[in-house]
């Protein structure tokens, strides 16, 4: 009898827990977000940048102005560390003018200027720091005019550059940047031919700040 009863009351309980199983919901998984990989800096860009570059010296007609342009470049990033290099060249209107109006008047304008550096940076994902550094060349046209007859020359300023900057990964392939720059440009003789032996202008320094965008294929 006993034998009897146990097992009609694990019948009855079996019974029930398939009725409670059948009434629960079923169970759903829903799948983890998919983790968005890092940013990679490596391979070639083109850009547009432009800026403002002054003079580094206190002394009255100092230089200064605007300028723009394009960049080409290429980066390698091994773990953290991206190393490039990078060329741009830009329309200048950085310049300035002295002396007496319908008198004597000498005026001295970079017409162009640019530079090929190296790269060396730490990326934090979409975020690169880098220092830079290396050739700087500038087109430089000095004007004098006296009594209304004017004399011009042009020569090619060459000299080194550095400085620092932060890039920003906005969007896959496209970045936007800013750096500063200090140019050193070593001295150069002009009106050798029009009045001998010329006149040396010295070495010139121009610190600039400049903004860009790039492009990344």
């Amino acid at each position: 009898m006993k034998k009897t009863l146990l097992t009609a009351v694990s019948l009855v309980a079996l019974g029930s827990a398939s009725a409670l199983a059948a009434d629960l919901p079923a169970r759903t998984y829903t799948k983890a977000p998919a983790v968005a990989a890092a940013p990679s800096w490596t391979g070639f860009y083109v850009g547009a940048m432009g800026g403002y570059g002054k003079e580094n010296t206190s002394a009255t007609g100092a230089l200064d102005g605007g300028f723009a342009g394009g960049t080409l470049g290429y980066n390698w990033q091994a773990g953290m560390m991206v190393y490039g290099l990078e060329a741009d060249a830009a329309w200048s209107n950085i310049g300035a003018t002295v002396g007496i109006p319908g008198l004597l008047t000498v005026s001295d304008k970079m017409q162009a200027l640019g530079t090929v550096r190296g790269r060396v940076g730490v990326a934090f994902d979409q975020v690169l720091l880098y220092g830079t550094g290396g050739f700087a060349w500038a087109s430089n046209k000095i004007t004098a005019t006296v009594l209304g007859a004017s004399i011009a020359d042009t020569q090619t300023l060459t000299g080194w550059t550095a400085g620092a900057g932060a890039e920003w990964m906005f969007a896959p392939k496209w970045s936007v940047k800013a750096e500063y720059l200090y140019r050193s440009f070593s001295s150069q003789t002009y009106f050798a031919s029009q009045l001998p032996p010329g006149v040396a202008t010295g070495t010139v320094a121009i610190n600039s700040g400049q903004v860009g965008i790039n492009y990344h294929f």
